[in-house]
């Protein structure tokens, strides 16, 4: 074939491996592959830098398929250009057990850089990459050793841009002028149920551009000469991140192009024969490859070698002229702790006064922080009360403040591990995502707990694709007080230990809260969230009390019950852990042969073997009260059909916060009554 030939060829191959797939499943997305397969051809055969044998390098490009609805054509790139996905994957798109599931999904297909589908998600990501990228360049690279060096690419879609989180990520990457990051937007101005033009009749470009991004618009999205030269000229623009607008066709050759039939349902046999004719390919065999295309897509894998064989060689030289830095990156990508990580956690001495957890988990996050190098993130604008800044390690930043000097005494540059993500909370959990895979990274968010709605997509993807994300949430109950229900978490707990894979950790006193944290940067499959109080809690003397280090297994014995088994368990978590404690003292005071329990964390216990479980929770033992400032709802797992619970079931009201708990009944006195009530 000529030069022409065989690309268009390619292109095709692109197109009906999709079509063939989407058809034989009976189900999928086959429209986004027939119009978007120039731009991805483009993309994948001139411009990214990747190794189909080691898709985990280092220094790859990251690649993301935002509109993860388009999944065939994600897959028969990866198949084409080497990776190990076979044409016997492809043809098991969508069925039990194969590598090739309805939406990309992170750790399941080789060379999938995160699991996109819920549209919006996946262009946040990638600016969570870019930053990822940025930090690493700025912290690692060295005159003559440039070790970080790579380009985050995503294909986005119009549904993306419809959604907010997109929005609120696209301002923050043209703030921080985030060079390095390039969308190609499939520009096909249709979606599932309608033409955009009756939802979404904006100025695109006018928008990015307004957020401060390089904007090109092609009028051909089949142009794959223009293509190549947009993107090459995004690539030259380092200073602010770059879209492309390519005007292309839903379903592209398709009796259905230019239709919403074509976006989310198989063409049909018939519209499959007919596209194959239209655009010059075969009607039969179905997934077809002729070798010619094969070998022009797999020219990938010889030049990933070159690129992978070029960049070790620079490694090698980096490592022996700068060995401490070598060691603290592989560290930081290979997901382990460097030695003596931990060394500097406080413990907390005994103080019935106490402090607020929020605040204590501050003072642990600055003193894990220096030793931990990977540790980078920051809050929705709400530093001073959420604690979690982390003094003298810079803010993430283009650079200096324009009279060059560091504000408020941090450095602002790429370099710096303090995030702003601005009031951006759906932003911020997606970004943190975005770091967390693009590797090097335990990224963690800050917000208040009534917020963890506008980041519950963002967490639960996470959870999906166990990425080893922390977030700390504060001001964690009615306790907030005057601010009143709009700002009192209720429900919110309850919906976080709804997810699966989540691990929901609501800390007790301050050495509960550093080990907490320093459980969540141990655990490194999943992600994590802290919960946090506004109001200072009792440090527990702990030569009374059991360890905080209980804590690791999710629940443990805080205080037992004196002369034989216990007759009455009561469950705390939280700032109420406290509120168990006193009221156990006075039941065993008064002759009750009580246990407090403190339960901070449902998944850990969960986890723990049959006997452990037992021995915090004997079965014979049906009396059990629960106290948490949260709904009620779950606790009957762990109290059974002769227990209860003191929570809240209704929302909060604008008083100060003790007065609002004593009004819903978080007083010693309500709590002993209760539980008398259990042994009557």
């Amino acid at each position: 074939m000529t030069t022409d030939t065989l690309e268009r060829a390619a292109i095709d191959t692109i197109r009906f491996l999709s079509v063939d797939m989407v058809q034989q499943a009976n189900s999928g997305h086959p429209g986004l592959p027939l119009g978007a397969a120039p731009i991805a051809y483009v993309l994948w055969t001139k411009f990214l830098k990747h190794h189909p044998e080691n898709p985990r390098w280092i220094d790859r490009d990251r690649f993301v398929l935002s509109a993860g609805h388009g999944s065939a054509l994600l897959y028969s790139l990866l198949h084409l250009t080497g990776y190990d996905l076979s044409l016997d994957d492809l043809r098991q798109f969508r069925q039990w057990a194969s590598k090739t599931p309805g939406h990309p999904e992170r750790g399941h297909t080789p060379g999938v850089e995160t699991t996109t589908g819920p549209l919006g998600q996946g262009m946040a990501n990638v600016v969570g990459m870019a930053m990822a990228e940025a930090q690493l360049a700025a912290r690692y690279n060295r005159a003559g050793h440039t070790v970080v060096d790579h380009y985050t690419y995503a294909i986005v879609s119009d549904g993306d841009l419809m959604e907010g989180v997109a929005s609120e990520a696209a301002s923050l990457a043209g703030h921080l002028k985030l060079g390095k990051l390039i969308c190609l937007y499939d520009d096909n101005r249709v979606t599932l149920a309608a033409g955009t033009d009756i939802t979404f009749t904006e100025d695109r470009a006018a928008r990015f551009k307004a957020y401060g991004w390089h904007v090109q618009a092609l009028a051909d999205g089949n142009d794959t000469a223009a293509v190549a030269r947009a993107i090459r000229r995004a690539r030259r623009r380092k200073d602010r991140p770059s879209l492309i607008l390519a005007r292309t066709h839903i379903g592209y050759g398709s009796p259905l192009q230019d239709t919403c039939k074509a976006h989310g349902s198989p063409l049909g046999a018939g519209n499959v024969a007919a596209t194959k004719k239209r655009l010059g390919w075969p009607v039969e065999p179905p997934f077809l490859v002729p070798e010619d295309v094969l070998a022009r897509f797999r020219e990938a894998v010889a030049k990933g070698r070159r690129a992978e064989s070029t960049w070790q060689r620079r490694w090698d030289g980096y490592a022996k002229a700068y060995p401490a830095l070598a060691s603290e990156l592989r560290h930081a990508f290979d997901g382990t702790l460097p030695p003596g990580w931990d060394a500097d956690v406080p413990v907390f001495p005994a103080d019935a006064k106490g402090l607020a957890t929020r605040v204590a988990a501050g003072k642990v996050l600055s003193a894990i922080a220096p030793k931990l190098p990977a540790i980078s993130g920051g809050s929705a604008d709400l530093d001073p009360s959420t604690h979690t800044a982390m003094a003298g390690l810079g803010v993430f930043s283009p650079g200096n403040e324009p009279d060059g000097r560091s504000v408020a005494g941090e450095i602002w540059s790429y370099a710096g591990r303090n995030l702003h993500f601005g009031v951006r909370e759906h932003a911020m959990g997606a970004i943190a995502n975005g770091m967390a895979a693009h590797g090097g990274f335990i990224p963690y968010t800050a917000t208040f707990m009534v917020f963890s709605d506008y980041m519950r997509p963002p967490m639960r993807l996470a959870a999906l694709m166990g990425l080893r994300v922390i977030h700390v949430f504060t001001h964690d109950s009615i306790a907030v007080g005057e601010d009143g229900p709009t700002h009192q978490p209720v429900e919110q707990l309850a919906g976080l230990r709804s997810v699966p894979g989540l691990n929901v950790i609501r800390p007790g006193d301050a050495n509960e809260t550093a080990v907490a944290w320093q459980v969540a940067i141990e655990t490194a499959d999943r992600p994590t969230a802290i919960i946090l109080s506004r109001q200072n809690v009792p440090t527990l003397d702990r030569n009374v009390f059991a360890s905080a280090g209980g804590l690791r297994r999710g629940a443990y014995v805080l205080l037992d019950a004196p002369g034989g088994a216990p007759e009455l368990i009561l469950i705390g978590t939280g700032a109420e852990t406290d509120l168990v404690v006193q009221a156990v003292q006075k039941l065993q005071a008064e002759g009750i042969r009580a246990r407090a329990v403190s339960m901070p964390c449902w998944e850990l216990f969960a986890a723990q073997d049959h006997a452990y479980r037992e021995s915090v929770l004997p079965p014979g033992v049906r009396r059990r009260l629960a106290i948490e400032a949260g709904v009620r709802q779950g606790w009957e797992r762990w109290v059974g059909d002769e227990g209860a619970g003191i929570g809240v079931d209704r929302y909060g009201a604008s008083a100060p916060g003790e007065t609002v708990l004593a009004r819903y009944g978080f007083t010693v006195d309500n709590v002993v009554a209760r539980a008398k009530a259990l042994l009557a």
